[in-house]
């Protein structure tokens, strides 16, 4: 059994360690890990093989900081010390818990893992086993949302000491650039004394600069090379070379010396990688929020009492009641109460959803002025939330496959940028013999080439992409999503729950010498047994006619055709015309009544008892109001449109019509719709496929990009490639948008973080760039970088541009 852990890692200081911490763990038994840069964190797969151990083992030996999160439980039965102790032995026993620290006379036991290593549940059965009972102290959720809010406490307040070391080196440097700046203005001269350069420069260099300084020997200790390697190596030499003609000329210095050029570097780059690290928490910030979202106690009914538990211990099948204006705790389905519910946070829907019994909520929505009571359905790993938030995880910390180039060069790139350096000085220096342009080239070069830019460039924008999307309500599952959705030239619709309403009703039945009551009443015995939209809708109808539902027995489901059963010793068939034709049913009557109601287009459902038709029903399920505007947007974008029913010829023809669909098939059996992807597909399309139901699923296997919508089964939603978590068929074209958008800005990205080293690297070794406007363009190139994919945030979908 696998296990999937999320770790925030703190140190990382450019794209290549990153991928040599992600080599580092992947070169570890049984782990397969993706290291993000842009999130600064790590998402780990862990197979029977694997442990949280020899994850920490590498982290700490790179000297990573990195998160964990705690469980607390108080335990009653432990008799003695010795019971602590067989108890900490029991946990640790465990490969993925880190540390367990018990505590005999509180009777408290503590025990840190990585996020998603260990569910709350497990540990409380390992206790049990022991003959102990252990009682949570805190939820997890309620302790992940505290470290969320640690975390990004602690960013802030860090956030806040970079900017005072920015602050304190911008005061100390000032001096510096304007003694530098007057030297070429007639009739001002603003000398800095030597001794005065050296003093403001040095805590510079070694105060502010001194997590560059860190940062080389961590990655010279590790055998690597990094952007500090860079930083430290260029500003030491223009500083040390500096202090050496202090040393030896004293005053006589005056006018060779380049202790503003350390400064301004370090000051610069030290500015960029404070603007850098607001950018990228800015990057992450769609993530954050749904998390926020996770409540952390429910109201739950135990007996005839009502109690507030904690998340993990609420089960599936437990009631909790939601009170007005509370996060709704889990997902349910709702047994009493009406009320509006705000979902914009989970499913980008901005106006208040009603929900009224029998109808799902989603956990985290925000309840209106309604009390409403709920059965639980799904829990922990299992609910929405939790489902949507390891999406948009998994989504944001893939790679492209370019990006897996980029990072073979940014692991080569500081080496080849330290040859280069090499090289510039000794051609300044052996081939023109002009040793102070050699080491300031090659001080430039050094600082100009800082890989940062390239290792954002992809994820950066995959990151804000996705966001951006999960903020509309579109889950995108993979990168390889990404990278094809904005290719897709065909579009096929499954027409049931996608294009409709999906909440089809009878709006006629005709009875062929046959007591209208007992048709109904027969109808609804055999359907009550059927989740078909369709067979609810003659359930729905006979509950509002105040009927009793009588039982059926041999109830047996032919898919794509209908259902039998026997019902008070009769066998009644129901289905479409298909299947009335396969039994042997005489069906002239009701071809001859359908000939006459051509004009009534719908649905119909045929009903045979004792092998004589008997009636039909006419269903109608109404268009989406958002479809029209969907097949709209489609055809703007030029992509041809498909539609696809198990519904009879006349219905689909005219929704069709209405819609504008460039082809439409009728009477389509589920295992048919995906050839009708294949024959695009054959014709070198791109195809996606859009559906809601187990129907779908095969199809939607079989399409270049499968999109559920969020109404759908669970079956069409894991097969998908792409979520819509509200059911508006117009964000099927919005995923699309989000796609291209997003691949344009890596392709900026990319486009400039190459172009800042392929012009610059050549200007500062032929020295035409000071190490002062290195560094400003250095620190540049990754605030541009960043600032152009924090751009997709202001993204919205074209539909709601328009009203």
């Amino acid at each position: 059994m696998s296990k999937t852990l999320s770790i925030g890692i703190d140190g990382m200081s450019c794209a290549g360690c990153a991928s040599k911490l992600e080599s580092a763990l992947n070169a570890e038994n049984g782990i397969e890990a993706r290291v993000n840069f842009a999130l600064a964190s790590a998402q780990i797969n862990i197979t029977d093989l694997g442990t949280s151990h020899s994850i920490k083992s590498v982290l700490d030996g790179k000297n990573y900081d990195y998160k964990t999160e705690s469980l607390s439980l108080s335990i009653s039965g432990w008799s003695c010390a010795n019971c602590a102790a067989k108890t900490v032995s029991k946990l640790l026993a465990n490969k993925h818990i880190l540390t367990v620290d018990a505590n005999f006379s509180s009777e408290k036991i503590t025990l840190t893992y990585f996020s998603g290593a260990i569910f709350p549940v497990d540990i409380i059965n390992e206790i049990t086993i022991l003959g102990y009972k252990p009682t949570l102290n805190r939820g997890s959720v309620e302790n992940q949302t505290e470290s969320l809010i640690s975390r990004k406490a602690e960013l802030k307040n860090k956030n806040k000491k970079q900017l005072l070391s920015v602050i304190i080196a911008a005061l100390l440097t000032l001096p510096l650039v304007i003694g530098m700046l007057t030297m070429f203005i007639a009739g001002f001269d603003f000398v800095v004394p030597v001794w005065l350069q050296l003093l403001l420069s040095t805590p510079v260099q070694f105060i502010i600069g001194r997590r560059y300084y860190l940062g080389a020997y961590q990655a010279l200790k590790n055998r690597s090379a990094n952007m500090d390697v860079l930083v430290a190596t260029g500003t030491s030499a223009a500083y040390f070379y500096s202090l050496y003609l202090f040393l030896t000329l004293g005053e006589m210095a005056q006018g060779l010396l380049y202790f503003e050029a350390s400064a301004v570097v370090i000051t610069l780059i030290s500015l960029g990688k404070y603007l850098e690290e607001n950018a990228k928490q800015n990057t992450a910030s769609a993530i954050h929020e749904l998390m926020m979202l996770r409540p952390e106690v429910a109201n739950v009914k135990r007996g005839h009492e009502w109690l507030k538990l904690p998340i993990e211990e609420v089960i599936v099948g437990d009631e909790v009641r939601v009170l007005a204006g509370e996060k709704v705790p889990v997902d349910g389905v709702v047994v009493d109460g009406k009320s509006e519910l705000d979902e914009s946070m989970i499913t980008g829907e901005s106006l208040p959803v009603l929900k009224e019994p029998g109808e799902t909520i989603i956990g985290g929505s925000i309840n209106g002025t309604g009390v409403l009571l709920l059965r639980v359905n799904a829990v922990g790993k299992d609910s929405s939330l939790n489902k949507i938030i390891m999406l948009v995880e998994a989504a944001q910390m893939g790679k492209a496959p370019f990006q897996q180039l980029v990072d073979r060069i940014s692991n080569i790139f500081v080496p080849v940028v330290l040859v280069i350096a090499t090289l510039t000085f000794l051609t300044w220096y052996l081939g023109f013999g002009d040793f102070e342009s050699g080491l300031i080239s090659a001080v430039a070069v050094l600082v100009i080439a800082c890989p940062c830019a390239l290792g954002l460039a992809t994820p950066a924008a995959l990151v804000t992409g996705t966001g951006a999307a999960a903020r509309q309500g579109i889950l995108i599952k993979d990168i390889d999503t990404l990278q094809k959705a904005h290719k897709i030239t065909d579009v096929m619709l499954d027409k049931t729950g996608t294009l409709t309403q999906g909440k089809p009703k009878v709006t006629a039945v005709h009875c062929f010498d046959y007591d209208e009551t007992k048709l109904i009443n027969n109808a609804a015995a055999v359907q009550q047994l059927s989740d078909h939209p369709l067979a609810k809708s003659i359930v729905t109808y006979a509950q509002d006619k105040q009927f009793k539902l009588l039982s059926a027995s041999n109830v047996e489901t032919i898919i794509g055709y209908g259902i039998k059963g026997t019902v008070e010793g009769a066998r009644v068939i129901i289905g479409n015309r298909q299947l009335m034709l396969a039994e042997g049913v005489v069906i002239e009557v009701g071809d001859a009544l359908l000939a006459d109601l051509s004009e009534n287009s719908g649905s119909e459902m045929w009903v045979s008892v004792a092998g004589n038709l008997v009636g039909l029903f006419i269903i109608a399920d109404m268009l989406r109001v958002e479809s029209c505007s969907a097949i709209s947007l489609l055809k703007q974008a030029r992509i041809n449109t498909t539609m696809l029913s198990g519904d009879n010829e006349l219905v689909v023809e005219k929704i069709a019509q209405t819609l504008k669909i460039d082809h439409y098939y009728a009477q389509v059996k589920p295992e048919d719709k995906s050839h009708y992807v294949q024959d695009r597909q054959s014709l070198g399309k791109t195809v996606a496929m859009v559906g809601d139901g187990i129907n779908d699923a095969p199809a939607l296997a079989q399409a270049d990009i499968s999109i559920a919508m969020g109404s759908g089964s669970d079956v069409a939603m894991e097969t998908a490639n792409i979520t819509l978590l509200r059911s508006d068929p117009r964000l099927v074209s919005a995923a699309m948008d989000i796609s291209k958008l997003t691949w344009r800005k890596i392709q900026q990205n990319l486009f400039w973080a190459f172009i800042f080293n392929l012009i610059g690297i050549p200007l500062a070794a032929t020295g035409y760039l000071s190490p002062e406007l290195a560094g400003a363009a250095m620190a540049f190139s990754s605030i541009a970088v960043l600032s152009n994919s924090l751009l997709i945030k202001r993204w919205v979908p074209k539909f709601t541009q328009e009203t």
